[in-house]
């Protein structure tokens, strides 16, 4: 009896240890380290012998644990840590402590690398071949390792390594819309990260994981809470507990900022002023700021929303944004802070297209803002849409270093629920021509500086992480987190080399399943955008929580109605921002202005955007414009359908967990996508009195039911 007892003990302890190999939540995102595939283990094998880090500080400390732990899970066999160097070590260490292992080159090379560049090399030393990790600074050796890891894990070539890599922009953060009552604006994985409660007594270690998920990206900074601030965040108790992160985050390169409201002064300091030219306003926030640095010596700055959607701002005390800036970054100043401005700004009682009014407000203030302002600009002219044209800012205030804000969390785009992959969004934007100083004058090069020159720069994303076991709600979602760091660094990599890198490091997969999960991603934008805003339609979402569609929103503000954007009616569909209409197409240089203001040359994605036109105006295709809407929302259910026959493919290549996350969350889309489809397509007719061409699968709903669908508690609402 006994021996039966022991023998299901055992065979128990292995079904149990088989399962937790096999299953994968997504709590370890792109950093779980597995065992790399043949051949190229053999190869590491021969390559990799032991490891030595120069360590002395907390974040060289972190990069010997990471390269450890990573080279032991990669290899799948212990890995020897050296004091001496041996044939096949992998060295790691700052310019300081490596000086002598270093050739001319190297030493050359480092220079141009900056603070926070690195260089993995293949070198010898000694008679033996090594491969050398090496930067100016300890994060940068930080940034190294992962980078190596990250070329073991995607089964890159090692045998002859000469990289040196060095950030695009200054400032890689993200923006947390994070409430002190833990919940998140937009947010769409649980509750907040930040457990403000137990802070600062209690440390969840999930905090440094995060810190960890971050350095791998090179993202070094992190604003801890929403921009729609509460001015509690800049008492004693709150600041406090964004010490206590920041102490964890530090030895990663992750630096915290601050959301804070105009305000402040008004309601936390006892002044009845918050006006920026009052002196003692300006002594309140100098002190205010002194005490921030007492508590997070290496505080990095502010992130501000002023006078937008009802937050106060310096033009309630008719004050320009540059003096409202200008007045925190001299506070900022002495310790090296810097302030993040945003350029959301919108008023329903301006009666200019919303699409111009931030370019209104900021264009005429270039130049005036100090030397540590950045301003902080959405990618698109509205507010983060499945597709917008580039915003006509970029380029439009040489003197000015302006931040790209890009959205992480898919607040238009489908929220937890949908498979999109951003990084062509990204780079939709990215690699727009904006012509300010002639062809080839880039958003990106606005962005990283080089097109005025400009060494304040920064990108940050809108965070979609939360306190849900996978970060993101949906497993994909990972993907752009991912995307964003990796943009963040290097806005030239392409959408393919990005998505390749996040499917191997996520699923280890063969090749074949890569390929699979590649196609579905890069496909998932424009699928999204079919089923919601094709041909240049925008912001006909559901109204206050964005979900699902809602193109028969009127009532209230104007700015906040789908009808403001559609103008459907009898005579047609579309936003006219041609000179004939708002002339925002005057906003963009020639020849841009000139490509979207003409009918023959505007891009059809953009088209709606930027013309008005009749029901049966014919398209490139031959089609009129309604059976071209048609098609369209048509194509994005059916390649939906297609998405989710190709991950069925995938069940017995990829973790069970995985799989059955992912392939119940693209069965909501599927539902989703026709929710969109249908309720469009028959609000539209409505319009047209045009029939859904023949072929195409007529909705099982009426309208009515579609106006009727209510979401009461909507996340991240």
């Amino acid at each position: 009896m006994m021996k039966t007892i022991k023998i299901y003990f055992v065979l128990l302890a292995i079904i149990i240890a088989a399962f937790s190999v096999n299953a994968d939540d997504g709590y370890g995102l792109w950093l779980n380290y597995q065992k790399a595939p043949e051949p190229v283990l053999k190869n590491y094998h021969q390559q990799i012998k032991s490891m030595m880090v120069l360590k002395n500080s907390p974040t060289l400390k972190v990069a010997e644990n990471e390269l450890f732990k990573g080279l032991v899970g990669i290899l799948g066999r212990q890995v020897s840590v050296v004091s001496e160097i041996e044939e096949g070590s992998v060295v790691a260490g700052n310019i300081s402590a490596l000086n002598s292992l270093l050739n001319e080159k190297i030493k050359s090379e480092i220079k141009d690398a900056g603070e926070e560049g690195y260089i993995i090399s293949s070198v010898e030393s000694e008679g033996k071949n090594i491969i050398l990790i090496t930067a100016n600074s300890d994060v940068g050796v930080l940034y190294g390792v992962f980078n190596f890891l990250q070329l073991l894990q995607t089964g890159k070539d090692i045998g002859k390594l000469d990289i040196i890599s060095s950030p695009k922009v200054k400032i890689r953060v993200l923006n947390h819309w994070d409430n002190l009552d833990r919940t998140v604006e937009r947010g769409y994985a649980g509750f907040s990260l930040w457990d403000w409660h137990r802070l600062p007594g209690y440390l969840d270690p999930r905090y440094t994981d995060y810190a960890r998920a971050n350095a791998s990206l090179g993202i070094n900074g992190t604003v801890l809470n929403n921009v729609n601030a509460n001015p509690a965040m800049l008492t004693p108790q709150f600041l406090e507990k964004a010490a206590a992160l920041a102490d964890i985050f530090r030895p990663y390169g992750l630096k915290v900022y601050l959301s804070v409201k105009f305000s402040s002064p008004v309601d936390i300091g006892g002044l009845n002023t918050a006006d920026p030219l009052e002196i003692d306003v300006q002594e309140w926030w100098k002190k205010k700021i002194e005490e921030v640095y007492s508590y997070i010596p290496d505080f990095g700055g502010l992130l501000i929303k002023a006078n937008s959607e009802g937050q106060p701002g310096p033009q309630n005390y008719d004050r320009t944004h540059a003096e409202g800036a200008n007045m925190l970054a001299d506070a900022l100043a002495p310790f090296g802070g810097i302030v993040m401005w945003r350029a959301f700004v919108y008023d329903n009682n301006v009666p200019d297209d919303r699409a111009k009014q931030a370019q209104n407000e900021f264009k005429p203030l270039d130049v005036q803002f100090r030397d540590n302002v950045l301003v902080q600009v959405k990618n698109g002219p509205i507010d983060f849409q499945p597709r917008e044209p580039f915003h006509p800012l970029f380029g439009a205030m040489p003197g000015t270093p302006l931040m790209m804000e890009f959205q992480i969390t898919q607040e238009y785009l489908g929220q937890a629920t949908n498979l999109v992959y951003l990084a062509p969004m990204y780079k939709e934007c990215l690699d727009s021509d904006t012509y300010a100083k002639g062809e080839g004058s880039t958003v990106a090069k606005v962005v990283d500086g080089s097109l005025e020159n400009h060494k304040l720069t920064g990108m940050a994303g809108v965070a979609n992480t939360g306190n849900d076991r996978n970060w993101t709600g949906h497993l994909f979602g990972q993907s752009n987190w991912f995307t964003f760091g990796k943009l963040a660094w290097n806005h030239e990599l392409t959408s393919e080399e990005i998505a390749e890198d996040w499917i191997k490091m996520t699923f280890y997969s063969d090749s074949e399943v890569v390929a699979s999960i590649k196609k579905i991603m890069l496909e998932s934008r424009e699928t999204t955008v079919n089923y919601m805003t094709p041909l240049g339609l925008h912001h006909i979402m559901g109204r206050g929580h964005h979900y699902g569609p809602g193109p028969w929103v009127t009532g209230g503000r104007p700015d906040w109605t789908s009808l403001y954007y559609h103008k459907a009616d009898k005579e047609g569909i579309g936003f006219d921002r041609t000179p004939s209409g708002s002339n925002a197409t005057g906003q963009y240089f020639k020849p841009v202005a000139d490509m979207f203001a003409n009918l023959e040359t505007c891009p059809e994605e953009y088209l709606l955007w930027f013309h008005h036109l009749p029901w049966d105006y014919k398209m490139k295709s031959g089609k009129t414009l309604w059976e071209e809407i048609c098609i369209h929302y048509y194509d994005g259910v059916k390649s939906v359908r297609n998405m989710q026959v190709a991950w069925g493919a995938l069940q017995d290549k990829i973790d069970s967990e995985k799989f059955k996350h992912v392939q119940m969350l693209l069965s909501v889309q599927e539902k989703e996508a026709v929710w969109w489809r249908n309720s469009c397509v028959l609000y539209f007719q409505t319009f047209s009195e045009m029939p859904i061409p023949n072929g195409f699968e007529k909705p099982d709903q009426t309208l009515e039911y579609y106006r009727k669908l209510t979401f009461r508690f909507a996340p991240g609402n």
